[in-house]
């Protein structure tokens, strides 16, 4: 089983991706483990796309949580069984993110690299409510949606979310 996790940054990606992981008992990816090093820095693309590469190469099954282009998105979404699409709106994912930094403010996400604390600054929020949204984000998971429809599973809310892991289980 291959699946790929999209959407809105604090939409609930990289949860769902570590439960479908446990499920299916296979690896699981979070491209921003990939795209930073500790404190947030950002990796070598070179060195991050070439870790990208080797887990496509060497996992016959896997999950992979995040939407960076640059890291064979085309080849992941290819390859993948299905694509889940968190279509969340800006403000539950704001809410959600939020709440998320209270939970773990001060330490490091399984899905992130060590050394990136959690945050909730202007310019995160900034990126929840708008510039992650752009017509060119959106149109982008639109082409998604028109040439990988039949295997994308969207889900709007969190109840879309509850019933499409009620129908995995």
């Amino acid at each position: 089983m291959k699946v790929a996790v999209i959407g809105y940054s604090g939409s609930g990606k990289s949860t769902l991706a570590g439960k479908l992981g446990k499920m299916y008992n296979c690896p699981v990816l979070y491209l921003d483990k990939v795209q930073f090093e500790a404190g947030w820095k950002e990796r070598d693309e070179e060195e991050a796309r070439l870790m990208v590469k080797r887990f496509l190469e060497e996992n016959h099954n896997w999950v992979i949580d995040g939407n960076y282009t640059k890291f064979y998105r085309e080849q992941r979404l290819e390859e993948s069984d299905s694509i889940v699409f968190f279509d969340f709106s800006r403000w539950t994912c704001l809410y959600q993110a939020y709440r998320r930094f209270r939970e773990y403010r001060g330490k490091t996400r399984e899905s992130m690299a060590e050394g990136c604390e959690e945050k909730f600054d202007f310019e995160f929020i900034k990126w929840i409510l708008h510039d992650g949204r752009t017509r060119e984000k959106k149109k982008q998971y639109a082409d998604t949606i028109s040439r990988h429809g039949n295997k994308v599973i969207r889900l709007k809310n969190r109840e879309d979310l509850e019933l499409f892991l009620q129908k995995i289980n």
